[in-house]
């Protein structure tokens, strides 16, 4: 059992989850059992939506949303990562607790973070509290001994301690094997990177997972910062105004979501300007399909 546990913060009207509540569900386990199973599951926990509802209301009333297949439960097409952008002395965060309020005054609900991700966890447990005994979304991380993962996933599952699960991978050149794993398991959840230059999961992860009913969470939704490398300087296609595009950021992220078989994308950010902008991507139209390989041709000619 040698993977990292992934959370994901899925906020709704019910209590925040945390990662760290993994210490206290495990209890039971030996501490060999317990670090050897935070190494190897991944995570998804859901932010306070109940106490910040009223005034943001009015902020979120435009948010697209999309259904979990399982449940129904919809979830804001746009969500936030913390890969590298919390990794931060906690004692320096101050600035973050702006970004992850603004997110949720937004509409914003489903956030990303792993112990892979340094202090990410610990920054953003300080400022939502991150304490309970039940985890919403809790995913295998990169498939790391996933069928033993599952197995512990689902048992704890039975257990009322997670409410979906789900697995995930950042590298196209795994795909092959999270379809085997789509394909023959009960999954709520994948996780997988996806962009507008990485359209490899259009092939088969996709489709395998409207076919199953899986939610998509996207990562990777700006190629790693690569596109903005490759349009700086450059104006938005005037075609964009059609899609209620007004930046490139939120060109990459409506390309995305626009793929009726993602549900959320996550794109990571530490700065409140950013978190804006990515958040009007969820807002107004979306490109139909011929507007999304216009897109594809406008940025290929960059």
């Amino acid at each position: 059992m040698s993977s990292v546990v992934e959370t994901s913060l899925i906020a709704n009207q019910i209590t925040t989850r945390d990662v760290s509540a993994l210490l206290d569900m495990t209890r039971e386990m030996t501490r060999r059992e317990a670090a050897r199973l935070i190494g190897s599951a991944s995570a998804g926990l859901i932010l306070p939506f109940a106490t910040s509802r009223a005034q943001s209301k009015k902020e979120s009333a435009a948010m697209l949303t999309r259904p979990i297949p399982s449940s129904g439960e919809k979830l804001p097409v746009i969500g936030l990562g913390t890969w590298q952008t919390f990794d931060v002395d906690p004692a320096h965060s101050a600035p973050l607790a702006e970004v992850l309020s603004t997110f949720v005054k937004l509409g914003g609900r489903v956030v990303d973070s792993s112990p892979m991700y340094g202090r990410a966890e610990q920054v953003i447990g300080s400022f939502a509290r991150l304490q309970t005994k039940t985890i919403d979304l809790m995913q295998v991380h990169n498939l790391v001994d996933a069928e033993t993962q599952l197995r512990t996933i689902r048992e704890w599952e039975a257990q009322g301690r997670f409410r979906y699960l789900g697995v995930t991978h950042y590298e196209a050149g795994a795909f092959a094997e999270v379809a085997k794993i789509l394909a023959r398991e009960k999954l709520d959840f994948v996780q997988i990177n996806y962009s507008i230059m990485e359209r490899e999961a259009e092939e088969k992860i996709l489709p395998l997972a409207q076919e199953r009913g899986i939610a998509v969470i996207v990562n990777r939704p700006f190629g790693g910062g690569n596109l903005f490398s490759r349009v700086r300087g450059k104006p938005l296609p005037d075609f964009a105004a059609e899609f209620d595009c007004t930046s490139w950021a939120q060109f990459f992220l409506k390309w995305i979501v626009a793929h009726p078989a993602v549900t959320c994308a996550i794109p990571a950010t530490n700065n409140v300007q950013h978190l804006e902008d990515n958040m009007r991507a969820g807002i107004g139209k979306l490109p139909d399909g011929k507007i999304r390989q216009r897109m594809i041709e406008a940025l290929a000619k960059l």
